[in-house]
């Protein structure tokens, strides 16, 4: 067939490519016609009746801060029409915080916002009225800034200043404007500006507050029920916002770091079956397994090591985990735990990875660098300072002198047939410790086990001291130069069992120091290794595992189980991180061995049917290929509280429990209603919640059985 002529070719497609021209001039025609349509991402100013982007919606920002509407048609952005800013006034620039509500936060203005229209959305921390100027500080999470009405100010809006009160959230438009420098406020981010306000909004009231919430409030005047029972505004306060955020920000650390080094994050059951494991667990009643109980977990130990067994290689998560014990300023009944396992690793190399999670928070959190961190021994750290947790930032070790000549020699009796006998020197604090002192410090050792407290005051140039000491000996010049004091020191003595001075003349360590402050406000981390591994319980009358069960022996140390004289001194490979006395993290390698893991439950006096029944999934996991693994857990609660500076975890968890395990914000835990218990199969025995005939049964029975 012979081919056409070209220009016959082009006459052809004409129609085709005029019906495309007119779709799309159509669509063009449709699209605009919607630009008058106010849009629910802009926001509506004063000065002007066009349409302000607050974030996204139809417009986009082109060259010089001019604002570019903009419409989609058949996939094309096209550009309608230019808007061009009121005179004077520069338009909102895009912030990434910006929403349909707000175009910045209040913490983010700068002197180089100068000149901005803004809109921003807040609590009013404080509002000043000086002589017809209102000064409301306007606060969120990411700030404070100042907004000023002035008496040049429309009516209304000076009316709906003076309607403002404290902790009342505010809507303002103004301009940002810088201030001259005899008024900058050095101690706000937002100082060197402030907000003149060309039109305001009261957004919603609020009641008399239980107590201050502003940043300069007392927290010492609200009490720590009342702030438990208004935690939504104790998490209000600039403080505990901070602490939230840096326990983010260490959190983040925390992943960023291990997803770095091909960990995978995985996450555990948290009901899964009652084990002992130490602490009580808290259960939960199976309603479709009538007389069968979830426990909640104390840790995901078996599940982190099965992940081993399953190839996993590398493992975390950063999960709850609970447990069922007495609380104190760092227990909570449940917690936060940073969970790592590894596969084919080595005690040394879990420890480096566990010295780069806490480098990788403290760094991120404080820009802290954790210089070398020191690793001792269990048996060292109670030589030296008497626990297992030693704060390392302080002096005044403990010095064992149950072989001292002097001590030896001595006719006193609290020193004649004992077991050990310790002491540590309080330099210089001789002259400003009362005997109202000495007798609280007395009283603190004898909630440790210990008879009493034997002190001396340095005296006569290092050669006596004064107090019960003197009673040691006539000559106590040898025994004060073994110790290091001098004249002015204190001398604190005490002489009993090993479980009795150790901990004892341990904590009082610590307490001495904080008491007379002697802590240098600093960091200071150990690690402590080769724990014991078993310890005899003699209520029990058998032994139990310091760390738990899955722990392995020291290499040189696995003969010594068949041992009956030597197994008391088996050492583990375990390992804790102390930080600032607070252990923040611990682990150890696993037995992988399945015929090693028998013996160990048998030595725990754990008969094998209940081993099978309790432990079997593990068991039966450790007869298919375990490779050799080991991890550790972090305490997260605790290295938030150590970074942020709190007293108590309590100040770093959102909604913590009190010291009595109560929710008082919410009211947990509750009674429930007796249908529900019903449908667990489960009954309650507190008196009080028994029906009348029911209770009188029970009595009738407790009756008759006496």
């Amino acid at each position: 067939m012979p081919n056409k002529p070209k220009t016959e070719c082009i006459i052809a497609t004409l129609p085709a490519f005029v019906a495309v021209v007119c779709s799309i001039t159509l669509l063009l025609t449709f699209a605009g016609d919607g630009l008058n349509t106010r849009s629910p991402f802009t926001a509506r100013t004063r000065h002007t009746q066009r349409a302000s982007p607050v974030h996204g919606g139809h417009i986009r920002w082109g060259p010089k801060g001019r604002m570019q509407p903009l419409r989609k048609a058949g996939g094309l952005q096209v550009l309608i029409k230019k808007s061009i800013p009121s005179p004077g006034v520069k338009p909102h620039a895009r912030s990434e915080l910006a929403t349909a509500l707000r175009t910045h936060t209040c913490g983010e203005l700068r002197a180089s916002d100068d000149g901005e229209q803004v809109v921003l959305q807040g609590w009013a921390s404080s509002v000043r009225d000086k002589g017809g100027v209102n000064f409301i500080l306007l606060r969120d999470r990411f700030g404070i800034v100042q907004a000023t009405v002035s008496s040049k100010a429309p009516a209304h809006v000076r009316e709906a200043a003076k309607q403002i009160r404290p902790e009342c959230v505010v809507e303002i438009s103004g301009k940002v404007s810088k201030r001259d420098d005899a008024v900058i406020n050095k101690k706000m981010e937002t100082g060197e500006i402030e907000i003149l306000v060309d039109d305001i909004r009261l957004i919603s009231r609020t009641g008399t507050l239980p107590f201050a919430i502003n940043e300069g409030a007392n927290e010492a005047e609200a009490k720590e029920e009342t702030r438990m029972r208004y935690r939504y505004l104790d998490l209000r306060r600039p403080a505990m916002q901070r602490s939230l955020l840096l326990r983010s920000k260490a959190s983040m650390a925390v992943r960023n770091f291990l997803h770095q080094r091909e960990f995978i994050e995985v996450e555990t059951p948290v009901l899964c079956r009652a084990t002992p494991e130490g602490a009580r667990d808290y259960l939960v009643p199976s309603r479709v397994h009538p007389g069968e109980w979830f426990a909640l977990p104390q840790s995901p130990q078996m599940y982190k090591q099965t992940l081993m067994v399953s190839g996993y290689d590398r493992y975390f998560q950063i999960t709850k985990c609970f447990r069922d014990e007495d609380l104190r300023a760092d227990r909570q009944p449940e917690f936060t735990q940073i969970d790592l396992e590894m596969a084919h690793v080595s005690q040394e190399d879990i420890m480096r990875v566990g010295e780069g999670i806490v480098r990788s928070m403290w760094k991120s959190a404080l820009n802290y660098d954790i210089p070398a961190i020191p690793v001792i021994t269990y048996d060292e750290a109670m030589e030296r300072f008497g626990v297992d947790n030693p704060d390392m930032r302080f002096g005044m070790e403990l010095q064992k002198l149950s072989d001292h000549p002097t001590i030896v020699h001595s006719e006193f009796k609290p020193l004649q047939d004992v077991e050990l006998v310790k002491a540590f020197v309080v330099p210089g604090q001789a002259k400003d410790t009362s005997r109202k002192v000495l007798d609280g410090y007395t009283a603190f050792v004898k909630s440790y086990g210990l008879s009493g407290l034997l002190y001396g005051k340095v005296e006569n140039g290092g050669k006596s001291a004064s107090g019960p000491m003197s009673k040691i000996s006539d000559d106590l010049e040898p025994l004060l130069s073994s110790l290091g004091a001098e004249e002015g020191d204190l001398v604190l003595l005490a002489s009993g069992t090993a479980s009795e001075v150790n901990p004892g003349l341990g904590r009082l360590r610590a307490h001495v120091a904080e008491k007379k402050e002697m802590i240098p406000d600093t960091y200071s981390f150990v690690w402590v290794t080769e724990f014991p591994l078993l310890e005899y319980d003699q209520d029990l009358a058998r032994y139990v595992a310091v760390h738990h069960p899955f722990t392995s022996p020291l290499p040189k140390h696995r003969e010594w189980l068949q041992d009956p004289e030597r197994i008391k001194n088996a050492r583990s490979a375990a390992y804790d991180l102390v930080c600032n006395g607070f252990e923040i993290g611990g682990g150890s390698v696993r037995i992988h061995e399945r015929e090693l893991q028998e013996q160990m439950f048998k030595l725990l006096g754990l008969p094998k049917a209940e081993a099978e029944d309790k432990f079997g999934f593990l068991l039966e996991a450790l007869s298919y290929g375990p490779p050799p693994h080991a991890g550790m857990a972090f305490g997260f609660d605790r290295c938030a509280m150590l970074l942020t500076g709190a007293s108590s975890i309590r100040d770093v968890i959102a909604f913590p429990k009190t010291a009595t395990a109560r929710d008082l914000m919410s009211g947990a835990p509750s009674t429930v209603d007796p249908e529900q218990l019903s449908e667990l199969h489960v009954r309650s025995t507190v008196p009080s919640q028994l029906p009348g005939s029911e209770l009188a049964a029970m009595q009738s029975e407790h009756t008759e059985s006496r």
